[in-house]
């Protein structure tokens, strides 16, 4: 598998057929041919996109509404046409043995694909660039010397600063050749290339493994457990991209989703999708969606619960206890309901009003939608009595009855309205009102844990925590059902509780979703130990459930270091295999005098810069003021986490409870046992480390002062 640079040798190498290999007169430099492919591609790029800007909506729309909508779907098509110079266009070929879909005869050359990261056509519509989506995409990820799948050669191309400078061959016809894609030179040069700004995609790096979660079909749920540097998010992201391609039209009308833990790391992710062309996927934190509506903010957390507390209202218990409260206000009719209509008045009986109400409690609808209801089932035993008695009434009579003012009036004594609000500050405000409806659900000890300790008058002065958020939320889906979309991707998915896991279910309780989480970062104290009982919280327990154990990120002599953890928080969890070798990745140092920690952890900073890319210092919490006090000192500016680095301002502190998620070239971190003794219990503590630990993708620098954690020194 021969690299070639930018002057290489062609020994070795496979000389593309002409007819899928554009190129200048005269020219034999395979290199310099890939290079006038590029620059003809992006040159059909940008008159692709001039094609849309000249675009003329006038003589095609009939009317504003019209113009409007296509307009927005002008703009959103120039946008996904924008040519990112930092972003290769292409990164592979494929040369087929055979031309696809069509019958050769023997001997006769086959196609060539390029494959980028969105399609690219000529004036002609004849394709210079395919997407890496499409069908005959799919062998450039999954192709081997054992499966060569009709391809005889697979090249990579390498870049740098957006200029194709590098190719490189795989002979899948060759039994010779080696069969490992990991040997490739390009593909390593690309996983570690230096990580400045956000988050990039990996479509030129997918392994045959993730291409096959990515790949799944729209119509089942699919949750990947990824150990750190498996490639988990980025596969859930490629996998949206991939069925909005495949499924467009359907996921254009359902909407689709991805949650994310918190705001920083939504940033950081945020242009992943933007890069393959996919500008229409919303972003969100869990917090966000019980929060607000597509009018705004309902709702301010401005609370906070302690552990304990969190743990219960989190709990799928809760959900009924909710219900038997929302339940509790229907109240079964002891007066009769009397309509006049003219000269003539209409009788229902409380016995078959209760009857109405138990039938309408036994169907299990929504609370909302029931108390709907019940005034015209009410006008329908009246218009049985008109028609007994003769008279021809139709739906405007059925609706004038269900309107009037006794009928509304036994409605809302019946079946009063319920804000769901008010309804959860009844329950953590009142305590009889909670043991009533807690009754045989919590103990008597778990209903004063969850009681405000001081309740508020009303919904506008109650400080909400984000647990009682979600309480709300499930209240609200109980009077009225929530809207569903066509797909949602949960990522780190460890760390939600039932009642979190049951208000992500009801954004797709008619669609798919595809859950991404590590079981030994879970760090909260109602993470989950087991997917099943996650999935069957989140309502698809039938989802499939794929493990990546293959590391690609995190340097091998790190995650072995990292996964002594594993036997003293997550047992039983299989530990990540790295396929990187980084010598020198490791350093751990102990710091004797701890006055002098802070100026050991700025000297590692210092030392990590000499590095090209990204910096991370990681530290508990509690440490992050006195670290920022020391870089200022030594006259160094910092990021926060969430800011984009740049070339210019490299070094991130990062608070280790916000360092999920994000990755960095260089880690340093500051005193392990601080971080695990932030924690409220040695496995969190330790779970925080874990992750502390698995940010880094060159090398990892450890200081302390206080002894290493037992697990870690073991």
């Amino acid at each position: 598998m021969p690299a070639h640079a930018t002057n290489p040798s062609t020994t070795g190498s496979t000389d593309p057929s002409t007819a899928g290999d554009p190129g200048t007169a005269g020219e034999t430099d395979p290199l310099s041919r890939e290079r006038a492919h590029l620059a003809a591609s992006r040159a059909a790029l940008r008159a692709m996109r001039e094609d849309v800007e000249n675009l003329d909506i006038k003589d095609v729309t009939a009317n504003w509404v019209n113009a409007v909508v296509l307009t927005a779907q002008i703009e959103d098509r120039i946008k996904a046409l924008a040519d990112l110079s930092h972003t290769p266009l292409f990164f592979g070929r494929l040369d087929y043995l055979h031309t696809v879909g069509a019958e050769m005869a023997e001997g006769t050359p086959g196609e060539s694909f390029y494959i980028g990261r969105r399609h690219v056509h000529d004036a002609d519509g004849d394709p210079m660039v395919i997407d890496w989506r499409a069908p005959v995409s799919q062998p450039f990820y999954r192709a081997s010397k054992k499966d060569p799948q009709d391809v005889g050669l697979r090249r990579r191309f390498g870049y740098t600063s957006g200029e194709l400078t590098a190719y490189e061959d795989e002979h899948l016809s060759d039994p010779s050749a080696a069969d490992d894609p990991l040997t490739s030179k390009l593909l390593q040069a690309e996983i570690e290339r230096p990580r400045v700004g956000p988050m990039r995609d990996i479509v030129a790096t997918i392994q045959p493994e993730q291409d096959e979660i990515v790949r799944s079909g729209l119509s089942g749920s699919v949750c990947v457990q990824g150990g750190p540097g498996t490639g988990k998010t980025a596969v859930g992201l490629h996998r949206v991209a991939y069925l909005l391609y495949a499924h467009r039209d359907r996921l254009a009308r359902t909407g689709t989703l991805v949650i994310g833990p918190n705001r920083s790391f939504l940033h950081y992710i945020e242009q992943v999708l933007p890069a393959l062309g996919e500008l229409e996927v919303k972003q969100a934190t869990v917090d966000d969606l019980v929060t607000t509506t597509g009018e705004g903010v309902i709702l301010e957390i401005r609370g906070a619960d302690e552990a304990s507390a969190a743990v219960i209202k989190g709990d799928a218990r809760m959900a009924q206890v909710l219900r038997r409260a929302l339940r509790s206000h229907v109240t079964m009719p002891t007066e009769p309901v009397v309509v006049v209509r003219g000269s003539r008045r209409w009788r229902v009986a409380a016995y078959e009003l209760e009857e109405i109400v138990r039938e309408l409690q036994a169907r299990e609808i929504r609370y909302g939608a029931a108390r709907e209801a019940l005034p015209r089932r009410i006008a329908h035993q009246i218009l049985v009595r008109m028609e007994e008695a003769g008279e021809a009434p139709d739906d405007r009579v059925q609706d004038a009855v269900a309107r009037n003012a006794a009928v509304k009036q036994a409605v809302k004594v019946i079946w009063p309205p319920v804000d769901p609000a008010k309804l959860v500050l009844r329950l953590l405000a009142d305590p009889e009102f909670l043991a009533t409806h807690a009754e045989g659900i919590l103990t008597p000890d778990e209903q004063r844990t969850v009681l405000h300790p001081k309740p508020a008058r009303s919904t506008r002065s109650a400080k909400w925590s984000a647990a009682d958020a979600v309480l709300i939320d499930e209240a609200r889906d109980l009077v009225e059902r929530t809207h569903s979309l066509g797909h949602v991707v949960l990522d780190e998915a460890q760390d939600l509780s039932p009642m979190q896991y049951r208000a992500v279910g009801r954004r797709c309780s008619t669609g798919s979703a595809t859950i991404l989480g590590d079981l030994a970062q879970g760090t909260t104290p109602w993470a989950t130990d087991s997917w099943p009982e996650a999935l069957t919280h989140l309502g698809k327990s039938d989802a499939v459930v794929e493990e990546l154990t293959a590391g690609f990120r995190v340097p091998r002599d790190v995650i072995a270091y990292a996964s002594r953890l594993l036997p003293h928080m997550s047992p039983g969890l299989a530990p990540v295999t790295s396929v990187r070798e980084s010598p020198g990745a490791m350093s751990v140092e102990l710091v004797p005098d701890p006055a002098d920690l802070d100026s050991a952890i700025v000297a590692a900073c210092e030392q990590s810069l000499t590095h090209e890319g990204s910096i991370g210092l990681i530290a508990a919490d509690a440490r992050i003021p006195a670290l920022a006090g020391a870089l200022a000192a030594a006259g160094h500016t910092h990021l926060s986490p969430g800011e984009e680095t740049t070339a210019a301002s490299r070094l991130t502190l990062v608070p280790a409870s916000l360092a999920k998620g994000l990755e960095y070239d260089y880690v340093v971190l500051d005193e392990p046992a601080a971080v695990v003794a932030a924690e409220p219990d040695d496995r969190t503590g330790l779970r925080r480390l874990y992750v502390a630990l698995t940010r880094a993708v060159s090398g990892l620098t450890i200081r302390h002062s206080e002894p290493l954690p037992a697990a870690l020194e073991g």
